[in-house]
């Protein structure tokens, strides 16, 4: 069955050219040309990917993006303008998982779609018996198969790329990761965004957490090398099962796709 995405733009000369581009790849297209349309259609229909523009009437990217992340986790693409660099850091604090600047390659385009949905299919494939085992770090519970984050029993909810980037972080406390190392987990290999893309992942991953422990400092930056999340959370045997269980009784799913080689 082919993956459905939906196109977003009030530009209908984009809407027309990248909606034969996609359909020639062999994606179902559904397209909008303003956010308020989009926004019912994609509460009725859900898509696998959403590519959106910024800048349209009635309401605009950023406002679509707030109300989907409401009500789904789906894989957002923005279109962003040339030189408008807020836009870019905004959208992706809000949890938009790419961007890309107009005018674009539609050709980079379909590329970055299919590696949004790679790793949703990566994802899908952690669902199996033989998925991930859970992984806890001291007040840290990720489940890689249903999704779920814990800080001290209380739920942290994730998109997939935050979530990826946590993970990666997690499987060895003490050991710094790099921008490059970080991208890989979150995206896969070959695709190449801007840093920026990680550092607003990350600043989105703090502020998170510390939405449910103010005094959360756990993702530590070490300038000029990487990240890492400290060696003191890897916990002793003993604690996990019993950590694990406690706090994913009743977590709920967190969600859900480069490097700069300048």
């Amino acid at each position: 069955m082919p993956n459905t995405i939906a196109l977003v733009d009030d530009d209908r000369n984009i809407l027309t050219s990248v909606s034969m581009a996609l359909e020639a790849e062999g994606f179902t297209v559904r397209c909008y040309s303003d956010g308020t349309e989009a926004l019912k259609g994609l509460s009725a229909q859900p898509v696998d990917i959403a590519v959106l523009d910024i800048k349209m009437p009635r309401m605009d990217g950023m406002e679509l993006l707030t109300q989907l992340r409401r009500q789904s986790h789906v894989p957002v693409i923005f279109l962003t303008s040339k030189d408008d660099e807020v836009d870019e850091l905004l959208g992706l604090r809000m949890g938009a998982d790419d961007y890309i600047k107009k005018p674009f390659s539609q050709r980079l385009l379909i590329e970055r779609i299919r590696a949004l949905i790679r790793r949703g299919e990566r994802a899908r494939e952690r669902d199996e018996p033989q998925g991930e085992p859970v992984i806890v770090r001291g007040q840290l519970v990720l489940d890689p198969v249903r999704h779920l984050c814990t800080w001290s029993s209380a739920s942290v909810e994730l998109t997939v790329t935050e979530f990826l980037i946590l993970k990666s972080l997690a499987h060895r406390p003490g050991h710094v990761k790099n921008r490059d190392q970080l991208m890989d987990a979150a995206y896969g290999e070959h695709i190449y965004v801007d840093d920026r893309t990680i550092d607003s992942h990350i600043k989105r991953l703090r502020k998170k957490f510390k939405a449910v422990d103010t005094d959360f400092a756990q993702i530590e930056t070490l300038y000029g090398v990487g990240l890492s999340i400290p060696r003191s959370l890897n916990p002793s045997l003993g604690s996990l099962i019993g950590s694990a269980a406690a706090s994913l009784g009743g977590g709920t799913a967190a969600a859900g796709a480069g490097r700069s080689r300048r």
